[in-house]
């Protein structure tokens, strides 16, 4: 058994929150590249090249990547032989949270109750998944979600008869339905199977796969490649403005599902699509 003060846990999603919001990730930035290259819209490649300025100088000066810094989502694959000592784990993530939110200066957008409307000023609570694996190890991805896009956010309890055609016209109708909302270029995660929750939440987490990676299911690799080329050419394109590249990749994530449903969520992110992972 493997012992972890929660303390660590709190030092970890602080630095997170923070390097998430100030950076874009090595493979998003390889993707925005990429993406400037193959864009043929004179507008659209005007767009690219002001969001690459506005990255230089969020590095430069040490400022967030987008205004709107997000809720706080995160992942957590706890190893079955850890040990948390210190503390409750829940509160020690909520204290990384505020410390991150506020030491980074990062914008505060929760509010503690859904009608009522009052912020929490602090950017808590969070939104975390747990997921017991094997082994010692803690990992964690955080992934700040701006709600630009996360409104775009839809669920489909399709029939089975629907099959993949059905899928693709999904996600396809949740990318033109979102149009210029979501910030393209973006990153379309989408979840097919399991139950309403466990789609979406596949939806969220497919979303921090690194971009340009596929799923090790042959058809649904196919599906992901399909997809990206019939998003890019519905012309959305960058901000919304007309162009090829409305996406930079479309991930899916799967799981088994009763033998009367086919849920599917999409979640899209924008061009930002912040997520952070490190191993404790």
């Amino acid at each position: 058994m493997r012992e972890i003060n929660v303390s660590e846990v709190t030092e970890a999603v602080k630095n997170m929150c923070i390097d998430a919001n100030y950076a874009l990730s090595d493979d998003m930035k390889k993707a925005l590249e990429t993406a400037q290259k193959e864009e043929v819209s004179e507008l659209g490649k005007q767009i690219f090249s002001q969001l690459e300025e506005n990255l230089e100088i969020a590095a430069n000066d040490q400022i967030p990547i987008c205004q709107d810094t997000g809720m706080a989502v995160f992942f957590f694959k706890v190893g079955q032989d850890v040990h948390f000592t210190g503390g409750d784990l829940g509160t020690a993530i909520n204290e990384g949270v505020r410390q991150g939110y506020t030491e980074g200066y990062l914008r505060k957008s929760v509010v503690g109750d859904p009608l009522i409307r009052v912020n929490t000023k602090d950017n808590t609570p969070a939104i975390v998944h747990y997921d017991i694996v094997p082994g010692d190890k803690v990992t964690i991805t955080c992934a700040p979600k701006g709600f630009g896009s996360e409104n775009m956010s839809r669920v489909f309890m399709l029939k089975p008869a629907d099959g993949e055609e059905g899928v693709k016209e999904a996600v396809v109708r949740a990318v033109k339905d979102a149009g210029p909302n979501a910030c393209p270029p973006m990153v379309v995660g989408v979840g097919i199977g399991g139950t309403f929750e466990k789609c979406a939440e596949m939806a969220k987490e497919a979303l921090t796969r690194p971009v340009g990676s596929h799923s090790d299911k042959e058809h649904i690799k196919a599906m992901e490649v399909e997809l990206l080329d019939r998003i890019n050419k519905t012309g959305i394109g960058p901000a919304g403005l007309g162009g090829k590249m409305t996406a930079l990749a479309v991930n899916i994530n799967t799981y088994a599902t009763h033998i009367a449903g086919l849920p599917v969520a999409v979640n899209i992110c924008c061009h930002v699509n912040r997520h952070v992972t490190v191993t404790l």
